[in-house]
């Protein structure tokens, strides 16, 4: 299930992923966000808390996500992954050369922490 962070500054998109992730909610509920934002911005400050674990998108999930990165290559600007997960940390730091922008992994009860930092503030 994929739930949008509110608490975040309007330069940043924030999803909570809790369970398993369909291609079908994926595109209804991210690709418009990100869409919206690299437009309006010109960049995607970008911060995910994966409370589940990377098995939990389905394929086309993974296929979708690889096409909006290409898509907005040289609009990612900062990823702040937020994780209590070691896989998913090692993930994260071994593909994170793919995004032209910054990215780093924080922990579950950093959020505070990754969200300004992922704001530029």
């Amino acid at each position: 299930m994929l739930k949008f962070l509110d608490i975040l500054p309007q330069n940043v998109v924030g999803l909570e992923v809790n369970g398993e992730v369909t291609k079908d909610e994926y595109d209804s509920i991210v690709v418009p966000k990100m869409e919206q934002l690299a437009n309006q911005q010109g960049e995607i400050n970008y911060v995910v808390v994966l409370k589940s674990g990377i098995t939990s998108f389905t394929t086309g999930v993974w296929w979708d996500d690889f096409k909006m990165a290409v898509k907005h290559y040289s609009k990612w600007n900062k990823i702040a992954v937020v994780t209590d997960q070691q896989l998913v940390e090692n993930v994260t730091n071994i593909f994170g050369f793919v995004f032209p922008g910054q990215h780093r992994v924080f922990k579950l009860n950093e959020l505070d922490e990754a969200i300004t930092w992922a704001s530029g503030k």
